[in-house]
């Protein structure tokens, strides 16, 4: 089997001239937790958003499990098991935290959303929805509307309907934004705990969870590949301390959470 998942060519996106994604070659090994880091302005999330097909590429490719995806609509990838979170937060508030994983669970299978279908037929979801809310440790909160929640387990509610897409590879757009610091320690748990035989790459701004979670890192600057390596390599290169500091790299390090 390729050890490589994920592989982007000389991947370039254009707004009116302007390179926000330019030549970006980027190869992520099957099983591996990847990370793209780098400053505001970097091509972070326009990376994702050209991996899942939200924007069209302007000029390379894109390979996914052997497979050129690069024409491919959103829903196209999805169904080949590369499935995206997004940076705001997104559930159905009305729902239950279980209804809200029951509609994931219906669209993973093929079948329409079907609110008005009786419960009856619903339920025979629910089995595989409380086994993912085990997953994500949101057992205890199945009834309780997912608008009520606090902000932290509404992100677990949302990987635990990524989940239910049964993905082989999961992109996470910064999963612990916004969080305490109770919070991003759950996330990092559960990123760790899910990422057991699929992929998972993140855009993740809090470097001290990108220390502690991923074995790659991809750095952006400019839209354009900076660094890559493990966390010793790239914290420690002149090149990332500079264009996260903007400063003379020689006499400071990269800050833990940039």
């Amino acid at each position: 089997m390729n050890d490589t998942i994920l592989e982007t060519t000389g991947l370039t996106k254009e707004f009116r001239g302007f390179a926000a994604v330019s030549g970006v070659n980027l190869r992520v090994r099957r099983n591996s937790i990847h990370a793209l880091i780098g400053p505001n302005g970097a091509g972070k999330t326009t990376c994702f958003n050209l991996l899942t097909k939200f924007l069209p590429v302007t000029r390379g490719t894109i390979r996914y499990d052997g497979r050129d995806i690069t024409a491919l609509q959103p829903a196209e990838v999805a169904r080949l098991g590369l499935v995206r979170s997004f940076q705001i937060s997104a559930v159905f508030p009305h729902l239950t935290v279980l209804e809200n994983v029951r509609v994931a669970l219906q669209r993973a299978r093929g079948n329409s959303f079907d609110f008005w279908r009786p419960a009856s037929l619903l339920a025979k979801f629910d089995g595989r929805a409380m086994e993912l809310l085990d997953d994500v440790g949101l057992t205890e909160y199945a009834a309780l509307a997912a608008g009520q929640l606090p902000y932290g387990r509404k992100r677990a509610l949302e990987l635990a309907t990524t989940l239910a897409m049964e993905p082989a590879m999961m992109l996470l757009d910064e999963p612990t934004a916004g969080m305490t610091a109770e919070d991003v320690d759950r996330i990092v748990t559960l990123v760790k705990r899910v990422s057991v035989g699929r992929t998972v790459l993140l855009v993740e701004h809090n470097l001290k969870v990108v220390e502690g979670l991923c074995d790659t890192i991809t750095v952006l600057a400019r839209g354009q590949v900076l660094a890559e390596g493990d966390y010793a390599a790239v914290s420690r290169n002149p090149d990332v301390i500079a264009a996260y500091l903007g400063t003379d790299p020689a006499s400071v390090g990269v800050p833990e959470n940039a």
